[in-house]
């Protein structure tokens, strides 16, 4: 995402808004999803490198102070420091999933949060996120589907977007929500499956757990 390019405005002006709507960027909802969302319980972070994708300027891991480190990228970074990220204890970096400035293998999570949607190249972002997962660590992701693309989130995605990490990473865990309607990329109060029998495709949630179980290969 080029400074100055449409879809950074509209992401900076998104952000501008919920700042000048919400005061401060709450935080508090990331904890939910890292954990009982995907359950898993604190103590599993403990000593964890973290990287989160797409992390946005609301300090999406502000919670895991047990971990050994906590990134955020971004490609907004530089702009984000405008809406106080600076205050947050992660550390944050600019660039995008195209290009994860970490050597090979070097988190025990990483995880995308209705983010992945946003990226300019869709396979290269994929190859990077594999690269830098460790042999044992997880992928975390949540992304909607069947949504039209938007000015913010120009690529639309079907179930089966899972398949584009199955060369590499062994999926876990896989679950299809309907659409949350609490702002959040799925619901923190109790979820609704999808129903697939419906003979029109609708707007939802897909979210999985993927672990990477050999070395990647290019």
């Amino acid at each position: 995402m080029l400074k100055g390019s449409k879809k950074y405005y509209y992401e900076l002006e998104y952000w501008q808004r919920r700042k000048l709507k919400e005061g401060d960027l709450s935080d508090e909802h990331y904890k939910y999803f890292y954990t009982k969302h995907f359950g898993l319980d604190d103590s599993f972070y403990t000593g964890k490198r973290i990287l989160d994708i797409g992390c946005g300027p609301r300090g999406s891991l502000e919670w895991a102070d047990m971990a050994a480190e906590r990134v955020g990228i971004d490609p907004l970074v530089e702009s984000y420091k405008a809406l106080a990220i600076d205050k947050h204890k992660m550390r944050y970096i600019k660039t995008g999933a195209e290009n994860i400035l970490f050597e090979d293998e070097y988190f025990d999570v990483v995880s995308s949060f209705n983010s992945l949607d946003q990226v300019d190249n869709i396979d290269q972002a994929i190859a990077e996120i594999i690269r830098v997962i460790a042999p044992g660590g997880f992928f975390l992701l949540i992304t909607e589907v069947n949504h039209a693309p938007t000015k913010r989130e120009p690529l639309e995605f079907s179930w089966d977007i899972v398949s584009k990490f199955n060369s590499n990473l062994k999926l876990v865990e896989e679950k299809h929500f309907e659409r949350s309607r609490d702002g959040t990329y799925a619901s923190i109060s109790p979820n609704i499956t999808y129903d697939h029998s419906k003979p029109k495709k609708e707007y939802g949630v897909l979210s999985a757990r993927f672990i990477r179980s050999a070395k990647y290969y290019d």
